[in-house]
């Protein structure tokens, strides 16, 4: 039965696509579970960063083609719901505000790609691949594929990917600095981890301004990102966080990030 599965590894919580017998196709027991997961993940104090994978040796095929052959029959404006759906989970993954990071075994295809590029952060095996393989039956990309392409590579480059389908190596989307770790296979969710635990033992409040930032950066002004800077940059210099982190400092030992988590400023 497909769903999602979730499990917490100390301050990591871990989100497991699985339907491994379509390849982690996204279903739409996916379309509510991955938004409410995220929320409740981001609710929970203990919790500092977010993975999300695949089950088995397959990260997700994208969507589900013997549904998608039946939306023929729908009116545009049912078409359009069903499409919102999906698009809701690559809302819900850039509005969390902890980190959330892709571990990609095997490939990511379709909208399993979109998934993928949505995340903050990337982790794959050196065999792995991607494809935006919509035109192959004839569809054009959703789940933000174009806007995450278009953040790293030139048009030209964005056109090809999207008119030949073609599979794209996970070293050469490393290369064009879409993947931030590339690893042995099999080693990809352990990778993750680590790296998730790593984010997690940091400042919380301080990683989820980054990523606002982050995210603001693509679609602002520069005088609009120095603003947006200089009240974050307020906001956590009057923090717990900050104030842990500069006492630390000047007594030359690790900041104790870890126990401040939860607590109100």
């Amino acid at each position: 039965m497909s769903g999602l599965l979730v499990r917490t590894e100390g301050a990591v919580r871990v989100l497991v696509n699985s339907n491994p017998a379509a390849r982690n196709a996204i279903t739409p027991a996916l379309y509510d579970a991955l938004p409410a997961a995220l929320e409740e993940a981001a609710a929970d104090p203990s919790i500092g960063a977010i993975v999300l994978t695949g089950d088995g040796d397959f990260f997700c095929a994208g969507g589900d083609l013997r549904q998608l052959a039946t939306r023929r029959e729908l009116t545009v404006p049912e078409r359009l719901e069903k499409i919102g759906r999906l698009h809701e989970q690559i809302r819900a993954l850039r509005a969390c505000p902890k980190p959330v990071i892709a571990a990609v075994e095997g490939g990511a295809a379709g909208a399993g790609m979109s998934l993928a590029l949505a995340c903050d952060l990337l982790v794959a095996a050196e065999n792995a691949f991607f494809t935006m393989a919509y035109i192959k039956v004839g569809l054009s990309p959703d789940g933000g594929a174009t806007a995450f392409l278009s953040e790293f590579l030139p048009r030209q480059q964005m056109m090809e990917l999207c008119l030949l389908g073609e599979r794209i190596p996970a070293a050469r989307l490393h290369a064009l600095g879409a993947v931030n770790r590339l690893v042995a296979p099999g080693t990809v969710l352990d990778e993750a981890l680590k790296l998730a635990e790593r984010i997690a033992g940091g400042p919380a409040n301080a990683g989820a301004r980054i990523k606002r930032l982050c995210d603001h950066a693509g679609h602002a002004s520069l005088g609009q990102q120095l603003d947006l800077e200089a009240q974050l940059m307020a906001e956590s210099q009057g923090d717990d966080e900050a104030q842990e982190g500069i006492k630390a400092f000047f007594e030359k030992r690790a900041p104790d990030f870890a126990s401040l988590r939860g607590r109100k400023q």
